[in-house]
């Protein structure tokens, strides 16, 4: 079935940041990797315009036979595989520049094909359901080629119960670019809208505040600059309070929506039963975190009195405690680091890894309206996977490429050894290969730390690396299952 498509060098003498033709190739993604150019793009658009209606050819027709079924997965995997590449083209260009209308136009109208697609496909999972279990069964067994299609056969029988009739589902596929709507006026606000002040930095030199420069500045040891950067940092969020607030309330509704008319109890049941997850996972997580708050708060006590402040506020979090071991790390630093603390990874592990830093699968450095933080795009057939930064030189920039690096990996390996209809993994076993990466590179830097402060100080990243990772992800967990309550 088509998949849910589901990442001084950095400032001018004004203080603000560079555009991007102001930074060196080698830095930038090489986007020809998957289409030479956008008129590229637009005639493999046309194609699928003109082509993806095809699978409504078989409508009513799966109960022919074995042979009919296989043609039928097989036409709607080439238009998944076509379509992967048409929408990974269109919103890597769009994130580099959230202010590009013309790469917004493209992605918007990929956006509106792929819910026509998704409608003209939306027949599939209802028609395989009425021809029940043990027939289908008997075509995968009477035909080798269908037996790959076992998973996604299984997957569908065990969502039966939240299948719609045909025509309801071909509804639900209109209605997905209406319920994406929230999300991605927020994204828009954020990285392209939201105009953030300039402030003083440590050394008296006027800078455009970002969010890149904004986790920066966290780390720095000059308290009324982080204060200052926090301050300018949240105040025009807040002045756009009332928009995202309906815009959550939007997305609140969209998934309500979603829940109630495939028959989940709540959003969360819906959210979880994709990847077969059941609920009490989830709540056994928040409660366990509620019930293990000491060590947290023990924390925060410590660093509190070890800083001599009156109180601690959420600026105080990422200051170190151990100051001499802080520095800065170019991105060619970063990236020598993580290919020494990958080697237990193997050497064909760290032979992809140097490829994939040389051939320009990584977009390094933060620019005007760039999508903010970090990805890796994931698995899209028959391209390699791409990475996200925004590079501004601190030690946890380098955890960072580490962790993308690990799920880019984990992407380029998967689609290399599985077929299409495994070539995919679900977001909760995704942070398994990153968060193993990170954990690599800790260990590599503990190791080859030059004395017992310096282990200090990188036991130190580990706390921080626990509280943001599992107490801080736990909260918003948390948020979110109160507020779609």
């Amino acid at each position: 079935m088509i998949k849910e498509i589901k990442i001084d060098m950095f400032s001018d003498t004004a203080g603000g940041l560079l555009k991007r033709e102001e930074i060196e190739e080698k830095y930038k993604w090489n986007l020809t990797d998957i289409f030479p150019n956008d008129a590229e793009w637009e005639k493999e658009f046309e194609w699928m315009q003109n082509n993806a209606g095809k699978i409504k050819e078989f409508e009513n027709r799966l109960s022919e036979g074995s042979d009919t079924f296989l043609e039928c997965l097989k036409l709607d995997e080439q238009i998944g595989i076509k379509l992967g590449k048409l929408y990974l083209y269109a919103m890597l260009s769009k994130d580099l520049d959230l202010s590009d209308n013309e790469a917004q136009a493209r992605y918007d109208k990929l956006l509106m094909l792929y819910a026509k697609i998704s409608e003209f496909s939306s027949f599939l999972k209802p028609e395989i359901l009425s021809l029940g279990k043990s027939r289908v069964d008997e075509y995968l067994a009477s035909k080798e080629e269908l037996k790959i299609y076992q998973h996604e056969i299984d997957d569908i029988f065990r969502t039966e119960k939240h299948t719609l009739p045909k025509e309801q589902e071909r509804l639900m596929a209109l209605a997905s670019p209406v319920t994406e709507v929230p999300y991605n006026t927020f994204s828009l606000l954020e990285n392209a809208d939201i105009v953030f002040p300039k402030v003083e930095d440590e050394e008296g030199n006027e800078i455009e505040i970002s969010h890149g420069r904004y986790i920066s500045a966290l780390y720095s040891q000059n308290r009324d600059y982080r204060r200052r950067v926090y301050k300018g940092y949240y105040e025009p969020i807040i002045q756009h309070k009332n928009t995202l607030s309906s815009l959550f309330n939007g997305n609140i509704k969209s998934a309500i929506f979603n829940a109630k008319a495939r028959n989940y109890s709540s959003t969360l049941e819906a959210a979880l039963h994709k990847n077969n997850i059941p609920v009490e996972v989830y709540h056994n997580l928040v409660e366990a975190v509620k019930n293990n708050l000491t060590p947290l708060q023990e924390w925060a006590k410590f660093k509190k009195s070890y800083l001599k402040l009156d109180e601690l506020h959420p600026y105080d979090s990422y200051v170190t405690l151990f100051p001499t071991f802080q520095k800065k790390y170019s991105y060619e630093e970063g990236k020598a680091i993580v290919l020494k603390a990958l080697e237990p990874m193997g050497e064909e592990y760290i032979k992809q890894l140097q490829y994939a830093f040389d051939n320009r699968w990584v977009d390094v450095y933060e620019t005007k309206a760039k999508r903010s933080g970090a990805y890796s795009s994931g698995t899209t057939y028959g391209v390699h996977p791409y990475v996200l930064m925004n590079w501004n030189d601190t030690l946890n920039d380098v955890f960072t490429l580490a962790h993308e690096m690990g799920h880019c990996l984990h992407s380029y390996l998967t689609i290399e050894n599985q077929p299409y209809p495994y070539a995919d993994y679900t977001i909760f076993l995704a942070e398994v290969a990153s968060t193993t990466n990170e954990a690599l590179l800790l260990n590599y830097l503990i190791e080859n730390a030059e004395s017992a402060e310096e282990k200090k100080f990188l036991i130190e990243k580990f706390i921080v690396n626990a509280v943001t990772t599992f107490y801080r992800q736990t909260r918003f967990a948390e948020f979110e299952m109160v507020t779609h309550q």
